[in-house]
């Protein structure tokens, strides 16, 4: 089979169906390719399965509090594994139908297989040879097969995969990856997360609330090392007032594996071994990006540390061909590879008034217990780079609308220039902080000063206004604190 398009993409995730539904807007005959399942691993195997399990986890941790709300609930609750797995892969394969539904919608052509680079414009897709998780994602009806395609742009779309250490690689039994702890065959009564990062912290989280003993290792400094070091010390205390146990500046030298456990051998900073056994170990040591066996370097197209080269406005370095998301390197999140897709296509487009990402305001969430978000610079690194800053702080034991929901242990951080009035970072620990954060978002993006949000009206009673609280205390104006 051989057929032409305007723009065709590989890879069907958060960029790549993005960029072929806005490819389509614009009158672009557009296609994707896809080897394994729509909606890539964000939908499927990632972002939002993942919340699905936190969500039931927070239920539970609501309901052991019960008594605490003047409610009193006759019996144990107790968590069902079985059937809190069903409800996230249930929702897992609803968002899958979505994106088909999108697919159709706008026309776009599905191809199912894998891709790879033969010559700039063209590509071959084969068969799908092995599966990367199952079960596969149905395929939408009347979807292409393999053949020859040609583009005038092809846009690399093939996201990234869990990083494994060498001696340390996940089997699926013993060690997980997140594949794996999504879909647990029996809940272990003891688990090791290696890395802390938002996948670690997440799972350490949801795991913990279901009753697990949980141990977390970090190599560096803190827990989230992307996050301000205020925050993530705040966040640290509470996940270890759970009952999360988090060692830091350690690793995991080497692991032997049992019958039906672990041990590892985790070295601390002062040079000393500590053998740890656990049912069950997380590798959450960060991903990589999908760029082997596509084409990439008979194209003689720039890679750099697993990751393809991009300009502004995602080409790379071959006329025609372009990446975007995780392929195209950090912040390897979903909304910067939507972002991107927009970018890519309405430039190639010809589009007017086409911005380039600024990475510093891609902001950050981790849904753990307490929630963690932020954006722009930390205040550390607003120092390192040069700024003389503001640093405006709110508790939420202040807040009242945090005190009615019994959520009051959290905090709002900003970090302003003190020459400008420019708001340079905000960062979040507690109760809703990824909901709040895109406030804050919004107000870097429309160049706000302090002055314009200490002039905005935010609503009482709500968590909204510890944001503005924050704002006024970095200029000795907090009216609550």
């Amino acid at each position: 089979m051989s057929q032409n398009y305007d723009v065709l993409v590989i890879g069907a995730g958060p960029g790549g169906y993005i960029a072929a539904i806005r490819a389509a807007q614009l009158g672009l005959k557009t296609a994707v390719v896809e080897r394994e399942h729509l909606a890539g691993i964000c939908s499927n195997w990632g972002c939002i399965p993942t919340k699905a399990l936190l969500r039931s986890a927070e239920v539970l941790d609501n309901t052991n509090h019960a008594k605490e709300y003047g409610l009193v609930i006759e019996g144990q609750v107790k968590a069902d594994l079985e059937a809190i797995v069903k409800r996230s892969r249930g929702i897992a394969e609803r968002m899958n139908s979505g994106v088909a539904f999108l697919m159709k919608k706008n026309k776009v052509d599905v191809i199912w297989g894998e891709a790879t680079l033969t010559k700039p414009g063209e590509v071959s897709v084969s068969e799908t040879k092995k599966k990367i998780v199952e079960p596969q994602g149905p395929k939408p009806k009347n979807a292409l097969g393999a053949g020859t395609y040609t583009a005038k742009h092809i846009i690399v779309a093939t996201g990234a995969r869990p990083r494994a250490l060498p001696g340390i690689e996940p089997d699926g039994k013993l060690i997980w990856t997140y594949f794996d702890a999504l879909k647990p065959a029996k809940l272990p009564k003891s688990l090791m997360v290696m890395g802390s990062g938002a996948i670690g912290i997440e799972f350490a989280s949801f795991y913990r609330s279901l009753g697990v003993e949980v141990t977390v290792v970090e190599v560096m400094k803190q827990v989230m090392p992307v996050e301000d070091t205020e925050i993530a010390t705040f966040a640290q205390k509470r996940l270890e007032k759970r009952g999360i146990k988090i060692m830091l500046e350690a690793k995991v030298a080497k692991v032997e594996k049992g019958s039906d456990s672990i041990t590892a051998h985790v070295e601390t900073k002062d040079g000393k071994v500590e053998k740890i056994t656990a049912d069950r170990m997380i590798s959450a040591v960060g991903v990589q990006g999908n760029i082997e066996n596509i084409g990439l370097e008979k194209l003689g197209i720039k890679t750099d540390r697993g990751c393809i080269v991009i300009d502004d406005y995602c080409k790379t370095n071959v006329e025609g061909i372009y990446a975007i998301g995780d392929v195209a390197g950090p912040p390897m999140l979903a909304h910067k590879a939507e972002h991107e897709a927009v970018i890519c296509v309405e430039k190639l487009a010809g589009q007017k008034g086409v911005h380039p990402l600024d990475k510093r305001k891609v902001p950050g969430c981790t849904y753990c217990n307490p929630q963690v978000a932020s954006v722009g610079l930390t205040e550390a690194k607003a120092k390192e780079v040069g700024y003389d800053v503001r640093v405006g702080r709110f508790n939420f034991v202040a807040n009242g609308k945090a005190v009615a929901l019994g959520e009051d242990q959290g905090m709002v951080k900003t970090v302003f220039d003190k020459k400008t009035g420019e708001l340079l970072g905000a960062h979040m620990v507690g109760a809703e902080v990824t909901e709040l954060i895109e406030g804050f978002v919004v107000a870097m993006n429309l160049e706000t000063t302090e002055e314009e949000l200490m002039h905005t009206i935010f609503p009482h009673p709500t968590l909204s206004e510890m944001m503005k609280e924050s704002v006024l205390d970095a200029y000795g104006r907090a009216l609550n604190a």
